[in-house]
This record gives structure tokens, sequence and C-alpha cells, in this order.
């Protein structure tokens, strides 16, 4: 008996521990544009704000408004970075070469950019399922392309933003420079 009770005890630790802990961001395998295998732990203690982008989307100009917060912050702390994704009317076709040929062309995107990923569905990322899912801070489907989300230093979800939502709004200024540490 005491076997058995010993073996349930350590069933539900085990199952317990496993439900409390969620994969920290910057340990997630992700490939850059370039296809290169990476993780986000080079920006580990930056503020990070993830924007799931698209190049054939009516926010697509919103690129002018990422790589402007990225100059303006990048001293600062501040990281953009790009996932692209198809998942939202089908605006991203491209490869991954179309994709950063397209960003660096037309605006100029000097941000870190990452190869498509799946922003929800059977098949989402791990880290938008990280960013996203229950035991994000802020939880809640990704609507659109163009959605971003503000993550501290500590590496938690600290602020979301939809898609109708400008990078240099007064709403997002304030949000990166509390996350920052200066307001």
């Amino acid at each position: 008996m005491k076997t058995l009770h010993l073996l349930l005890a350590l069933a539900l630790s085990i199952s317990t521990a496993s439900l409390a802990e969620s994969p920290k961001l910057d340990s997630i395998p992700l490939r850059d544009i370039d296809g290169k295998e990476t993780t986000l732990q080079p920006f580990a203690g930056k503020v990070l704000l993830i924007v799931n982008v698209a190049s054939e989307c009516g926010h697509t100009p919103q690129y002018t408004g990422l790589e402007y917060l990225w100059r303006k912050y990048r001293d600062k702390g501040l990281v953009v970075l790009g996932f692209p994704s198809n998942d939202f009317g089908e605006q991203e076709p491209g490869s991954s070469a179309d994709i950063k040929k397209f960003c660096t062309s037309r605006y100029e995107v000097t941000f870190p950019m990452f190869e498509k990923v799946r922003i929800k569905g059977a098949e989402q990322h791990p880290l938008y399922a990280a960013l996203t899912g229950p035991k994000s801070s802020l939880p809640g489907e990704v609507q659109w392309n163009f959605g971003k989300i503000l993550v501290g230093k500590n590496g938690q979800v600290v602020a979301r933003f939809d898609s109708d939502t400008e990078p240099d709004s007064t709403a997002m200024l304030d949000a990166v420079e509390k996350a920052l540490g200066a307001k």
C-alpha cells in the first residue's frame, strides 16, 4: 500500500510540475529568415515586440512604423521581431527569400525576421502557443496580421495590440517606454 501511495504521489508531482512549467521563450527553437537555427536567447533581458507580418495585407505599410520603433529604441533595449505567417487570408504566400527581398527593398527592414510560422491552429508554432496560450500573462488568439505582442525583460507578455494599432501610436510608444523603464 505504501508503494502505491508513493507511486501516486510521484505521478501527481510529475504531472503538476509539467502543468506549472511552460517553456521559456528564449529556449524555443526557431529559424531566422535565412533558415539558420536559432532561439530568442540572443535577446534575453531585452524588451521584445513580436509581430506576425504579411506582405500582401492592408496593414503591410506598418513595416515602416516597426522599423521606426526598432531604430528609435534598439539602443535602449527594444528588439522588434517579425514572424511572417500565411494564416490570415493567405496574405504571406512567398518563400523566405521572397519575404526578405520584399521587406528589405520595399520597407528597408533591418530588424530581425524569421521563417514563416503558424500563428494559430493545430500546427501553431510553440512560440505562439507560449505567447497566446493559457499560461501566458495575456492569453488569447492573435486575430489578424500585424498583431503585436510586447514581452518584458523578464520574458513575460506585458501588452498586446491588434492590427489596427499603428506601431508609432501613443499607446504603443507608451507601452514600449514603460517596458524599457523609461516611463
